[in-house]
């Protein structure tokens, strides 16, 4: 016990440490970037590139209504607009005359500056989280298929595995995020980052009722009950705050990593006293989420403009992703045969 609670301990002292590097951001109060931004509005140019959407009346209204109406149809979905279309050229030219003068990449309004394609943001992230939708969907139809297709049922027809109800709910809960992820890294705006957030807090909040829920190897209904509804009230709470309260992304950040380091924990200390045929999948599993949580933590600006430390995140999920499916898997053909041997 004591041990664990060292390990918590620390795990929670190095995220404090580590916390105050994401929360910074200094690009947007730079004199120059305001100065860029605030002309680019005026005149609706930067240099040579010039905006028709910054042609404004005189008092102070669009032209002819918002510019993107006037798009053809299949360009409508980014919704660029003057200010954001400033921001966004004003940044690259800053962010140019700093790498000049030999200066490191700064946050502009709480995030690196990304190279657009085609109008999507972060085109690396935005890949990489369809290619986890794709593994956690491929995961997801392969463990419904041996449980229902491969394994024997119960006279019921239902399945000798115990969990595969919450893992369903895992792996639908995993999906959404991944799909809204996506979506957030194509085009930042307050609606898809709420959408982002308030999925993967949804996903995170379920990961560690799981965790608890296999580790501890509960099955009674009534001790189900008691381990979801404290998680679930405050995952639905926090929820609640940061979409109608306040979009704090320092306090998410926080509690999202406390819930990360408790679920690794119970699926660590499970993997070490278990004596499970596949626990070395996640050990593997449980070292490479701790990775990720560690990039997601300690960000560092974008390598030309397009690969940040999300995307590494990313990226390193994809394997894990393949590997703690086939965990689950090997889970319940273990626990399926071990509850037929009993009751023969």
């Amino acid at each position: 016990m004591a041990r664990r609670l060292r390990c918590i301990l620390f795990l929670a002292a190095l995220s404090a440490a580590l916390l105050p590097a994401l929360l910074a951001s200094s690009g947007d109060s730079d004199p120059v970037y305001r100065s860029c931004v605030e002309q680019c509005q005026k005149s609706g140019c930067i240099g040579e590139k010039c905006f028709q959407h910054c042609k404004f009346s005189s008092d102070g209204k669009p032209i002819d209504g918002p510019w993107y109406i006037k798009e053809p149809l299949y360009l409508r979905w980014k919704q660029w607009d003057c200010l954001t279309d400033c921001r966004y050229h004003c940044m690259l030219a800053r962010e140019e005359e700093r790498k000049k003068l030999g200066d490191k990449p700064v946050k502009y309004h709480g995030k690196w500056p990304f190279n657009r394609v085609y109008g999507i943001q972060e085109p690396v992230s935005v890949a990489l989280s369809a290619l986890n939708l794709a593994m956690q969907f491929q995961g997801w139809i392969s463990f419904f298929i041996l449980v229902y297709y491969k394994l024997p049922l119960r006279p019921t027809k239902k399945t000798y595995y115990e969990y595969t109800g919450v893992w369903h709910i895992w792996g639908i809960l995993s999906m959404n995020s991944w799909f809204w992820s996506a979506v957030f890294h194509s085009r930042d705006v307050e609606l898809t980052e709420k959408l982002d957030i308030s999925s993967a807090v949804a996903l995170l909040g379920f990961s560690l009722i799981l965790a608890i829920l296999r580790a501890f190897n509960v099955r009674d209904e009534a001790a189900r009950v008691m381990v979801c509804a404290p998680v679930i009230a405050f995952v639905t709470t926090h929820i609640l705050y940061l979409n109608f309260y306040k979009l704090d992304c320092g306090l998410n950040m926080k509690v999202c990593t406390a819930m990360g380091v408790l679920q690794l924990l119970t699926w660590a200390v499970w993997a070490g006293t278990t004596r499970h045929p596949s626990r070395w999948k996640l050990w593997v599993v449980v070292a490479g989420g701790s990775i990720t949580m560690l990039l997601e933590i300690y960000d560092f600006p974008p390598y030309r403009g397009f690969i940040d430390a999300h995307a590494i995140s990313n990226a390193i999920t994809i394997p894990l992703t393949y590997l703690w499916w086939s965990f689950v898997k090997d889970d319940a053909e273990f626990m399926t045969s071990a509850l037929l041997k009993k009751a023969k």
